[in-house]
């Protein structure tokens, strides 16, 4: 670091800084549905990274379609794919905790095989159908350059807009989870599944619904992977070691040390990345987890629970 600058050294780290809020904001919405599968319902999903796949793939379909049919629409269309990626991604969870999921509760090891062969037959599936190449959408021309508040920085304005969205989703999150009142039905169904069937609450529908709002989010965390990267069948894959690490080291259950967790490890990655390799930025990274995970086992913020 002795070459640089105090000055130059300011701008490198607002602006790896900047470049992490982008990897921040897609680690954030990954880990944000998969703490409400695994922490509220115990199921390793080891298929999420999968679904965010399933929603990049299909921000890419409707800007084919959109390109090719309706070009006038092209500044608009993200904002629908972002939703269809959603409901598609969501309606998918659905059916699959309905076929697999459900029949290996409290089973922790079973579903993280019947997990990870479900991603094995969805990127088979995405290479039958997209092929083994990687794809990128067309994206509007407002989600293209950056801003440039100093003569050294530049910030991209697709960063910017995933950041946006990314506080939306967590607020969603936040407000379902905690003031609605199937928010309500999770945490019962959490802190005691038995009492929480006894007063009435049809757990069942409140884990498939809770796992298909997982992989819905996972989509929403597609779409926006679309505007830092292109997709291809193994995307998912290449997240979901990140993901479980935002999620373990937060606290599972815990939507403040989900937030907290993925920042760190996102500017982490991405300051370090600057001055070394990005194999041994990962190394170091996981290598201060480990350390930390030692001396708190169950995360920065875990939560209470009564068992």
């Amino acid at each position: 670091m002795s070459e640089y600058t105090y000055s130059e050294l300011g701008a490198i780290l607002a602006m790896q800084g900047f470049a992490g809020i982008s990897l921040f904001s897609v680690l954030l919405l990954m880990a944000l549905g998969l703490a409400i599968i695994f922490g509220q319902m115990g199921v390793i999903n080891m298929a999420h990274g999968e679904f965010m796949a399933v929603g990049a793939y299909t921000t890419y379909l409707i800007s084919v379609l959109v390109e090719s049919h309706t070009p006038a629409l092209m500044p608009y269309y993200f904002f629908i794919a972002i939703i269809a990626s959603f409901f598609l991604a969501g309606v998918l969870g659905y059916f699959a905790e309905f076929a697999l999921i459900r029949h290996l509760y409290k089973r922790p090891l079973d579903t993280l095989l019947a997990t990870w062969g479900l991603s094995l037959i969805m990127q088979q599936s995405f290479r039958s159908i997209f092929g083994a190449r990687e794809v990128s959408p067309t994206l509007p021309d407002w989600l293209l350059g950056s801003y440039q508040p100093t003569e050294m920085i530049d910030i991209p304005i697709n960063g910017m807009f995933v950041l946006g969205l990314t506080a939306v989703v967590t607020l969603g999150v936040f407000y379902l989870l905690f003031k609605s009142s199937w928010g309500l039905k999770v945490r019962a169904t959490t802190q005691n599944r038995i009492m929480s069937g006894a007063v009435g609450i049809n757990t069942k529908k409140v884990d498939r619904y809770t796992f298909a709002l997982g992989c819905g989010i996972a989509g929403i965390a597609g779409a926006a992977f679309t505007t830092i990267a292109s997709t291809g069948p193994t995307t998912g894959s290449l997240y979901i070691v990140d993901t479980f690490m935002v999620v373990v080291f937060g606290g599972a259950a815990s939507l403040f040390g989900t937030i907290a967790s993925a920042f760190s490890i996102a500017q982490a990655q991405s300051i370090l990345e600057f001055f070394i390799s990005g194999s041994m930025a990962k190394v170091y990274t996981l290598l201060a987890l480990v350390l930390i995970l030692m001396f708190k086992p169950e995360g920065l913020f875990a939560s209470k629970v009564r068992r």
